[in-house]
């Protein structure tokens, strides 16, 4: 049922969209500039910048946190390779863009686009089926999710092109575009290797309603053949992390021999179905709680919905089949995989399918109306999930809110705007006294501004090996002090680097291997000596 689409419809399109990428580019801007981006920031812009110089997907940082790195074995390497660890040759398509503008905020700019963008192609899917008043409240729902709005107010990441991509492929789907659904299929597959968890989720989908089954079967074929390939053959090439790191950590449990691999957790799943029915309802109200999160903002229609469940039942086997403390928060980037089977399959239901109806023709289906009621009910569902995001950000994660939304009230741990940017402006004053091409070693807050260089890594690490794998130690470290010691009151993750941080420097100090050449407001810059 497609909807003939008026201008004065899309000016109100256009200024919801508008609207949301001026607020989210504020805050997204502001964090970055206040230095509340944080480590995840800074591997991607290591990324993009090694890219724009030739070592493509090189990275000291994504070394760093790589099994080998964090069990001690070896220190960090400075040309690494990130492929090893998430493939995401998409990547490479944003590379112009940073050539014109190389800068950790180019970043920002790229995904408050991805994620406002997905916004108005969505709101073209939703006209294949529905009115515009109910598009309408979609896109608005979309851009209210926990799990949207949160992940772009923190690092950016690749995900962050997921919802446009699915949403673009839907969209030629309905149009029967077959040359651009092929095109939009690669593309999502090139966002990162279990980003093919989606477009077999629609496979699955066209072939259950029979709606182009051919091409579904396609779709899930070939994305579950690329998925194994990638994650078997290709990855491994760059470094063991993918088994060793991504499948011991997140789905351990299930492995029954020294195979760390995508095919030993699968053959684990297949041969113990009591444990993976158990991994997938426990624990029970954190998974009750991220299920009533996802559809929050969509007043919980996804839940009533045949192609929502179809679509993103795969999808939803990371987080609810996956082992670790933060796999079934909404507030992390992974979230955001789930969101776009979710909203089809909203746009679906609002077309008039249900359970009772699935296999029907949605052409033959009587689309359903808004009563006074349930929109109420649905606006109500949208204020509640702005609250709730806007409480859950105040973690390590976004903390995009920092100026107005405490880290803790008891006790307190606020800072005010200008009080940031007041401290800001002292750690910009000692950045400048880095060299482009020294390597360094900085505190979380600050990694990012540091990250357009070969070498760069986290306090409390000093050492690294270099491109002919030689063991250096940085030229310069650089802490902020100041946002240890106001998080360290709470925080025992910020307390362990305080304390370390500050080993460090009596340490290297009285060895004369560093001296203090800067302090200010509580940020030090240390200087390596001569010897």
């Amino acid at each position: 049922m497609k909807q003939n689409i008026k201008s004065h419809e899309l000016r109100n399109l256009y200024k919801i969209s508008i609207f949301f990428l001026i607020i989210i580019l504020l805050l997204g801007l502001n964090r970055y500039y206040s230095f509340f981006a944080s480590y995840d920031m800074g591997i991607f812009n290591q990324i993009f910048w090694n890219n724009l110089h030739g070592n493509f997907y090189h990275s000291s940082l994504a070394s760093a946190i790589s099994t080998h790195v964090t069990s001690g074995e070896s220190l960090p390497l400075v040309n690494d390779s990130y492929l090893g660890h998430h493939f995401s040759p998409n990547l490479l398509l944003f590379l112009p863009l940073y050539f014109l503008f190389p800068s950790p905020a180019t970043l920002v700019i790229i995904q408050c686009l991805l994620i406002t963008g997905a916004g108005m192609v969505l709101y073209f899917l939703a006209r294949q089926h529905i009115d515009h008043i109910i598009s309408l409240l979609i896109v608005v729902s979309f851009y209210s999710a926990i799990a949207v709005f949160v992940p772009t107010l923190s690092n950016f990441d690749n995900i962050s092109q997921l919802p446009i991509l699915v949403f673009s492929l839907l969209f030629c789907l309905e149009k029967n575009q077959w040359g651009l659904v092929a095109l939009f299929s690669l593309l999502l597959l090139g966002v990162r290797q279990e980003a093919g968890l989606n477009l077999f989720g629609i496979g699955i989908y066209l072939i259950i309603t029979r709606r182009h089954w051919i091409q579904g079967l396609i779709m899930a074929i070939f994305s579950f053949i690329y998925m194994i390939f990638i994650t078997n053959v290709i990855m491994p090439q760059f470094t063991e992390d993918v088994g060793e790191r991504f499948m011991v950590d997140k789905f351990g449990q299930y492995l029954q021999d020294n195979n760390p691999s995508t095919l030993g957790v699968i053959w684990g799943m297949l041969t113990q179905p009591l444990l993976v029915l158990k991994e997938l309802i426990s624990p029970f109200g954190d998974t009750v709680e991220y299920f009533l999160g996802q559809w929050l903002s969509l007043g919980l229609i996804p839940a009533l919905s045949p192609a929502s469940w179809i679509i993103t039942f795969f999808p939803l086997l990371t987080p609810l089949l996956g082992q670790g403390k933060s796999i079934l928060s909404l507030n992390i980037r992974y979230a955001m995989m789930i969101t776009p089977g979710l909203f089809y399959g909203t746009i679906l239901w609002w077309r008039g399918q249900s359970f009772g109806n699935f296999y029907q023709d949605l052409k033959a289906l009587k689309p359903r109306k808004l009563g006074a009621r349930f929109k109420k009910f649905w606006l109500s569902c949208i204020v509640i999930s702005l609250l709730l995001g806007f409480t859950s950000s105040a973690t390590e994660l976004s903390r995009a809110f920092y100026f107005v939304m405490p880290d803790s009230f008891q006790p307190l741990v606020y800072v005010s705007l200008p009080r940031q940017w007041q401290h800001s402006a002292s750690i910009y004053q000692l950045l400048k006294q880095i060299p482009k091409d020294a390597s360094a070693s900085a505190t979380n807050n600050i990694i990012p501004h540091l990250s357009g260089r070969e070498a760069i890594i986290r306090l409390p690490m000093i050492g690294f090996l270099d491109t002919n794998h030689q063991p250096q130690t940085v030229d310069y470290i650089i802490a902020d002090l100041w946002e240890l010691e106001r998080y360290s009151v709470v925080f025992t993750k910020e307390k362990g680097w305080l304390e370390a941080i500050q080993g460090l420097i009596k340490e290297v100090t009285e060895k004369e291997e560093y001296k203090i050449v800067a302090q200010k407001d509580k940020v030090i810059l240390l200087k390596k000596t001569s010897q």
